[in-house]
């Protein structure tokens, strides 16, 4: 699995190892039940403290997005993943993001075009 990390982004590692994992989920590139590194392994490939990684890793655990076996290890759980009130914290943030792109003067017309080619990416690694 290769992550790409930022240490001078605002956005906080583990925060980004969470999204990218997440990312990577739904583009297929982690499929369903795909073994992940261990939290020293990652911690290793990407120089990053292991405390980082394990922060991620129990977030995305938290959410459902990986699940964790002491002998098996850790890996991507069954799809889809379940709501965990996901419905409602999506509102709030599409609410925002909506709002924001309305701020920078972005059409509606540009808005749904973008999110359209998103979708499709994911469709299309879905395929493959």
């Amino acid at each position: 699995m290769l992550l790409t990390i930022d240490p001078h982004s605002e956005e906080p590692i583990y925060q980004q190892i969470r999204n990218q994992i997440i990312i990577g989920i739904a583009k297929n590139e982690l499929s369903e039940d795909e073994l992940l590194p261990s939290v020293r392994q990652l911690a290793d490939e990407t120089g990053v403290n292991m405390m980082t990684v394990s922060k991620a890793y129990t977030q995305l655990k938290q959410e459902g997005y990986i699940v964790t076996d002491r002998r098996l290890g850790t890996k991507v759980a069954k799809l889809p993943v379940k709501d965990n009130g996901f419905s409602e914290i999506f509102s709030k943030k599409i609410l925002l993001l909506l709002a924001e792109a309305v701020v920078h003067d972005q059409s509606k017309e540009a808005i749904i075009a973008q999110v359209t080619q998103i979708i499709a990416g994911f469709e299309q690694e879905e395929n493959k």
